[in-house]
């Protein structure tokens, strides 16, 4: 009697595990111009904007004649978001697609990454015709509690395969969590 109660305490004990739980380790927000000068400046103040962080300018790693493009000429930017600030953004970018993700865009290893074709699709963002209209590529990492032993520098350890978060593990996260519907 007391063997069966044991296996249902163990078994709700995996469930409620702190370790177990997935979380939101950054969003990263990108948009890439491809050209330097007026149009990347209006990118850069527009993600600012957006995000509320200064933005961190990309440049070029090799030079590309038929676009146009030279070895360390800026060509990008970028911003890291992480805690609440992520959270929110997120919440704000998935409003911009309508909730809705194809399967496609989840790595094997849970990560999404999206793309928002316009910055005015983001609720609460209003036309300026100064800066004009930019697109936007959107990356969110996963993550369970206990990663960054595999990252860090010192005393670097191995995490075993059943807690890193894999794709499906992911999508049910999405869906519990933002309410996003997966198209296949």
């Amino acid at each position: 009697m007391s063997g069966q109660t044991l296996n249902t305490s163990t078994s709700s004990l995996k469930l409620d595990n702190p370790m177990r739980r997935i979380k939101i380790e950054k969003v990263v927000v990108n948009c890439s111009e491809g050209k330097s000068g007026a149009p990347l400046e209006r990118a850069e103040k527009i993600i600012e904007m957006l995000t509320g962080q200064r933005p961190s300018i990309r440049k070029a790693k090799k030079t590309i004649r038929g676009f146009g493009i030279h070895r360390g000429e800026p060509i990008a930017v970028m911003v890291t978001l992480r805690r609440n600030k992520a959270r929110e953004f997120l919440q704000k970018a998935l409003a911009a697609v309508g909730y809705k993700v194809r399967e496609e865009n989840f790595d094997q290893h849970g990560n999404l990454a999206f793309g928002i074709r316009e910055h005015l699709d983001i609720p609460g963002t209003k036309y300026n015709p100064e800066l004009g209209v930019i697109g936007m590529d959107i990356i969110v990492h996963v993550s369970r509690p206990g990663r960054r032993i595999m990252l860090r520098r010192r005393a670097r350890s191995k995490i075993g395969k059943n807690h890193l978060v894999s794709k499906e593990e992911s999508i049910r996260f999405f869906q519990e969590e933002f309410g996003v519907k997966i198209i296949s």
